[in-house]
């Protein structure tokens, strides 16, 4: 049996294959992201639907990257979890940067 990292290797070695998953890394990094703030949080999806006034199973479809969610979703999950959302725009090409560095 083989382990699903060689498995993810081999499939990434495909060029089309490899073009695919990356224009989906955005939405996966996203995902990610609200996985790490309601594990942090220490809370499980169930704890997270209740203080959205939702359903698990939406919170479920949230962490799942397969879809964009709404800015507002993104806002009531961050509530949710005791953080808030910060949102900027960065520069294709690290050598040109499109606005100037801000610090917090």
């Amino acid at each position: 049996m083989k382990k699903l990292a060689d498995l993810k290797t081999r499939l990434l070695a495909d060029p089309q294959t490899r073009a695919e998953y990356d224009a989906l890394a955005d939405e996966f990094d996203m995902a990610r992201q609200l996985i790490e703030a309601r594990t942090r949080a220490h809370m499980t999806q169930g704890d997270v639907a209740k203080r959205m006034g939702t359903t698990q199973s939406v919170v479920a479809r949230l962490e799942s990257g397969k879809r964009p969610p709404s800015l507002r979703s993104v806002q009531r999950y961050a509530e949710a979890v005791g953080g808030r959302v910060v949102l900027r725009i960065v520069s294709q090409d690290p050598q040109r940067p499109i606005l100037p560095a801000m610090t917090p």
